[in-house]
């Protein structure tokens, strides 16, 4: 057993308004911040419903107090007593008895303070921490920093002054709400020598036959005794190795271990993901005074930057294996950080995995998330792209700030480099985006660091110098990227070199979103197109019964992106039939956005067979950290948008394509097309050749009939890991068929229909999608009562067919194009209402169609 005793300091706090000293209010638990204790002592109403985020703008320049009593622990003689500050939310001033102990200003650093001293009298004594008010103080040093050139996006530009969530002062998806508080655990911990840190690394040989393990342990020792470490390696809860290694002068011990036959981490869809532990316990003679573990994988993650045809390539290679990287872009997933339970983490990355996504980025606009998240990541096979917390701005470098962004950058990489999920580093979220639209000075061929810091862009020198010099010496075998979107110097809207962001769907020029394969660059990190939540979360938000319209001044106050109005409008209006009732039109921004996020994911991944052209898409963004109507595709209580659906089929292990020639209806007057050409494919994951077979067939809209035979490729050789065109050159010549008809395709392999993909004449506006003829079945699943099969027909061809969702509830699809003739299912798990409303395109009716469960 361990001697080190740790002591939990949550409960007995109170809180005040530093303005108000006889003000003091209970804390329920710490960790918190003072919005979420307001709200507990009714003096705030919840921000996220209607308008109070206006009734809580007082609470963003106000300053906090926080208390805590406790008596002094009883600690074995020649014990330290420490206090450990897990973090703190963010000007922060603590003192014990009054005594000033620390002073901190940077959100994103944990602390460790030794109270043995001050801790000398018996009985009670008192923790206070004073929150200085973010916001104010930001602009304090602003103001204080005049020659600097102070220009970003979103919030107020004096946040590039404090090392706390950017995204506090209010962004283009969520609200201005400053916290303040301890935002993460604080615990008293005693011990006379302790495990300070376990760094696991691994070198896998490229046969993959053999890995050497390294692991080094440093020790906190109080007195100068002689200290053992004791190392395990152990394989599911089995230990394969142990080695005693005595605690050298420098603190420190480090042990190898070769393991044979290594079992490797690997992505969700391409492998296992084996997770090793490595051990150290800190012996002092026969006793052990401290242990930790740490789990970790053998995996190796190269970037692969070379030279090709279309530029210089940017993809990840796992254990030799190139991965396309689908996925999703992050932000935190509230704006109160404590509301974010270990569960609702687990949830996320559940639902990713379920949507086939394998890579998620960490946005440099909020925080180095919690170790349940990564856990979460290393634990189902999601890799990891990790922003450092820089977004939007030209960030200042005076020495104290530099010197607190070394000390962040160093705490965070060391606390997380263990992660087999963790693939890659990056310096900046945008800012050299704000470099460029600003016309600040960026010199590449300038090579010379000191001179970065001269210049009207100095934040150079951090994503280029100090960032990368920190990821080297603490985790050397991670990739660094200086920013995103960044490629070798060059704007950052070159499509032939690194990442990029692709907004000109949406943003920018407002492309059509049918084009948007064709705008992409060598690795998407950013793209998105908005659409509303489901109903019941915008009933959440909404309290008066007359805001329920798409238009009312509450639903835009929950739609932070700047113009949505106009390009909403614009993108609904350019493809579908107007609607104003609040449930039709909910619907119809979602199957433009699921559309939008087909045509980009279906284009990029064929990409990726072209000399792995396009390395990955993230689409902006998965989540949202509130209630409210964005670009995630799936919002705040985790419903899924249909364009998660449609993101999910995309990424099929297996996947067929089929797309006919963009006719841009607008610029051609709505004159209809005489030819159409189209291609159909098929994309692939798999390591190895399959074989399949492949149809598509030719069916009209109207009448949901064959207007020519299908066509039909038998024992197809599927490329692996790759794209296996089939037809290039198709052709529809619509004078010979006028008809408005759909190109369905379907894959079998081994007997089995794998994928299939529609492709649909556009607009939807010109289609008439009365008189469906769409049927479901309800039957047992073979879970019993808790699990349904949706049995799916219709005569004619159906576009975006939506199960309504409920809470505890899980479709295996949904969002589907269901085509006469071939019968889909969907797979309803969890405990269901007696009945479900539907909607497809086209179908009348406020609520949808009604389907009893029963």
């Amino acid at each position: 057993m361990s001697n080190l005793v740790q002591l939990p300091l949550h409960e007995g706090w109170s809180f005040r308004d530093r303005d108000d000293a006889e003000g003091w209010m209970p804390v329920p638990t710490v960790p918190s911040v003072v919005q979420q204790d307001l709200i507990a002592n009714k003096k705030l109403e919840d921000p996220f419903i209607g308008f109070n985020e206006l009734k809580a703008r007082w609470v963003n320049e106000k300053s906090w107090v926080y208390r805590k009593k406790f008596q002094k622990p009883a600690a074995p003689a020649g014990a330290a007593i420490v206090l450990v500050l897990g973090g703190l939310d963010t000007f922060a001033t603590v003192k014990l008895d009054d005594q000033i102990i620390l002073k901190s200003d940077n959100m994103f650093l944990a602390h460790r303070v030794d109270v043995t001293k001050a801790l000398k009298e018996e009985g009670d004594h008192t923790l206070e921490i004073e929150f200085d008010c973010a916001f104010l103080k930001a602009r304090e040093l602003h103001d204080q920093h005049p020659n600097h050139t102070w220009v970003g996006f979103n919030g107020d530009v004096s946040r590039l002054a404090a090392r706390k969530a950017q995204y506090h002062w209010g962004w283009d998806w969520g609200p201005f709400l400053m916290t303040a508080g301890v935002w993460r655990p604080v615990r008293l911990e005693m011990y006379t020598a302790r495990v300070s840190d376990l760094w696991p690394q691994v070198q896998l040989a490229a046969d993959h036959e053999t890995a050497e393990v390294t692991a080094m342990a440093t020790v906190d020792a109080v007195t100068g005794d002689k200290y053992t470490a004791r190392f395990r390696l152990s394989l599911e809860g089995r230990e394969i190795a142990r080695q005693d290694i005595p605690v050298g002068e420098d603190k420190t011990a480090q042990v190898a271990f070769r393991v044979n036959k290594p079992s490797l981490w690997w992505p969700h869809g391409y492998g296992e993901q084996t997770r090793y532990e490595m051990s150290v316990s800190v012996l002092s003679g026969d006793e052990e005074v401290d242990s930790t573990a740490k789990k970790f994988g053998i995996r190796t993650a190269e970037v692969i930057q070379q030279t090709d045809k279309h530029g210089k390539s940017f993809y990840f290679r796992i254990n030799g294996m190139d991965i396309f990287c689908g996925g999703s872009c992050w932000i935190p997933a509230d704006s109160l950080l404590p509301n974010i339970s270990a569960q609702r983490y687990r949830d996320w990355i559940k639902l990713m995995v379920e949507g086939r996504q394998v890579m998620i980025r960490v946005w440099g606009g909020g925080i180095y998330e919690e170790d349940i998240f990564y856990e979460t990541c290393d634990e189902l096979g999601v890799m990891v792209w990790q922003d450092f917390m820089f977004g939007c701005g030209n960030y200042p470098t005076w020495p104290g700030l530099l010197d607190s962004v070394r000390q962040e950058a160093i705490y965070n990489v060391q606390r997380l480099r263990h992660h087999p999920s963790i693939v890659i580093w990056v310096g900046n979220n945008e800012d050299y985006q704000v470099q460029e639209s600003s016309g600040l000075t960026y010199n590449y061929e300038d090579k010379d660091p000191e001179s970065w810091l001269k210049t009207d862009f100095p934040a150079r020198y951090i994503y280029e110098k100090l960032l990368p010099e920190v990821v080297s010496e603490h985790s050397p075998n991670t990739f660094y990227h200086p920013g995103s979107p960044w490629g070798d110097g060059k704007i950052s809207s070159d499509p032939t070199v690194g990442d990029m962001h692709q907004w000109n769907v949406w943003h920018g020029t407002q492309e059509k979103y049918q084009i948007f394969d064709t705008l992409g660059g060598r690795f998407n990190s950013e793209f998105g197109m908005e659409a509303f939540p489901q109903r019941s979360t915008i009933d959440f938000f909404i309290e008066n019964e007359e805001d329920l319209f798409p238009q009312s001044h509450v639903m835009d106050f929950h739609n932070k992106a700047d113009g949505h109005e106009r390009r909403l409008a614009t993108y609904l209006v350019e493809n579908l039939r107007s609607s104003t009732n609040l449930n039709v039109y909910i619907y119809h921004t979602q199957v433009i956005q699921a559309e939008t996020m087909m045509f980009g994911y279906r284009g990029w991944r064929r990409q990726w067979g072209d000399e792995r052209h396009c390395g990955g898409a993230l689409l902006w963004q998965l989540n949202d950290c509130w209630p409210t109507i964005s670009w995630a595709i799936a919002d705040y209580f985790l419903n899924p948008k249909p364009a998660y659906y449609a993101v999910k089929r995309v990424l099929n292990p297996i996947a067929v394509a089929v797309r006919r020639s963009h006719h841009d209806w607008s610029v051609a007057h709505a004159s209809p097309p005489k030819t159409s050409r189209y291609e159909l494919w098929v994309a692939s994951n798999k390591p190895a050749l399959v074989h399949g077979n492949v149809e598509l067939r030719f069916i009209s809209t109207n009448t949901g009939c064959d207007i020519r035979p299908p066509i039909v490729r038998n024992d197809i050789l599927i490329a692996a890991n790759g794209t296996t065109n089939i037809i290039t050159d198709g052709v529809i010549d619509h004078t010979v068929e006028p008809e408005p008809h759909v190109l369905s395709a379907r894959l079998w392999v081994d007997g089995r229909i794998v994928a299939r993909d529609v492709d649909w004449p556009q607009p939807f506006k010109y289609l008439d999608f009365s008189g469906r003829g769409l049927r479901v079945e309800v039957k047992k699943g073979k879970s019993g009562a808790d699990e349904k099969i949706l049995a799916i027909h219709t005569h004619k061809p159906v576009k975006c067919l939506v199960i309504q969702e409920y809470e505890g509830v899980r479709l295996s699809d949904n969002a589907m194009d269901i085509m006469p003739g071939d019968e889909q299912t969907v797979v309803l798990t969890g405990t269901a209402p007696e009945s479900v409303y539907y909607r497809y395109l086209g179908l009348e009716g406020s609520e949808g169609e009604s389907l009893s469960l029963l």
